[in-house]
């Protein structure tokens, strides 16, 4: 039986430079291929990663007999169709978020899984680190209490690009596509799928998303998420129960550091939206306010490695901490947003 997953990735820009450099500490997974459109890129990004083989297509990657498994890191737009071509050859299939950049590539993606029998996963890397294992733990021990409140928000300022892929519709621009699916999904992980979709959202000039609030109900509580190029937010997520207070500090996406407060100032702080009161809490020890840490090598993104490459190994078609219905749903919550007309 193998104990290691073979893995390809297309795409060489930023994620896969990243994805590919945490490989050093995934104990069940070798990178041995990539592709890309152009070649030079392809052998540069080979000999980068210890000489491993360059592709000019991502069909002849898919069809590298040594290649398990290919993570999806090309242009959003491009998402499904690299996809269906790695599940038409038979490999297991781990795509970087957005899963596709419309619902209906979302669903027909999901039926292409089905059909081939392979591992199919987006890769929310987020819900793999070892921080938001913690959450879990503390939210399933009740340690909060019941929940009453959870806010978030992901928001990084941008200039205005019509050319870029932040802000060109063909390219899947629009911060909910970039941004706000890290909440929403994080939510859907923590908390299962809302009761109620609520939100708004401002329009860029290229006539995406530049910015988003999304309202998600819950039996007791409702979650106010985030996302935006249009200023730079506190990039936390927060979470209030009757008896305490979570706060995953910022960016939460890289979820390294978590704080729980059960006084009621340390909780008024950590609820506070003033960036220099939440400071204090990094710095001071306070009563009734907890620091964990969980620091991690490299970049983060060998925990989603493993687990992927696990389930592959052990022949599951997908993982119970992002199964494919839970991305679906994140769409859906971002498609019934966008299908409003926008805010003045």
């Amino acid at each position: 039986m193998r104990d290691r997953v073979r893995w390809g990735i297309a795409g060489t820009g930023t994620i896969a430079n990243s994805f590919a450099s945490d490989f050093q500490f995934a104990a069940n997974a070798s990178l041995v291929a990539v592709s890309s459109r152009s070649a030079a890129k392809a052998d540069a990004f080979a000999a980068r990663f210890g000489g491993i083989r360059g592709y000019q297509d991502i069909r002849a990657l898919a069809d590298a007999p040594d290649v398990d498994a290919i993570y999806i890191a090309s242009p959003n737009a491009l998402h499904r169709e690299h996809a269906a071509v790695a599940l038409a050859a038979g490999k297991a299939v781990l795509i970087e978020k957005p899963l596709t950049t419309t619902l209906a590539d979302a669903r027909a993606l999901a039926r292409t899984a089905t059909a081939s029998g392979a591992f199919v996963m987006e890769a929310l890397w987020t819900n793999f680190l070892p921080a938001i294992s913690r959450v879990r733990q503390l939210l399933a021990s009740e340690t909060l209490g019941p929940i009453r409140h959870v806010r978030a928000e992901l928001v990084y300022q941008k200039p205005f690009d019509a050319a870029s892929r932040f802000f060109d519709p063909a390219l899947g621009g629009g911060s909910l596509l970039d941004l706000g699916v890290y909440p929403i999904a994080l939510c859907l992980n923590l908390f299962g799928a809302p009761a109620s979709i609520g939100g708004t959202w401002k329009s860029a000039p290229s006539s995406v998303d530049l910015s988003a609030e999304v309202k998600l109900v819950y039996d007791g509580f409702h979650a106010e998420l985030a996302c935006g190029f249009d200023r730079n937010g506190h990039n936390r997520f927060i979470i209030e129960g009757d008896r305490g207070t979570l706060a995953i500090d910022a960016p939460f996406l890289k979820a390294s550091r978590l704080f729980v407060a059960s006084s009621r100032p340390a909780r008024s702080l950590l609820a506070s939206k003033r960036l220099t009161l939440f400071k204090v809490a990094r710095r001071v020890p306070l009563p009734g306010l907890k620091r964990l840490d969980y620091g991690f090598p490299g970049n983060g993104l060998q925990f989603e490695i493993e687990a992927a490459s696990a389930a592959i190994l052990e022949g599951r078609r997908d993982h119970m901490l992002m199964p494919l219905s839970r991305s679906i749903e994140a769409l859906e919550i971002i498609e019934t947003i966008r299908a409003r007309p926008p805010a003045a």
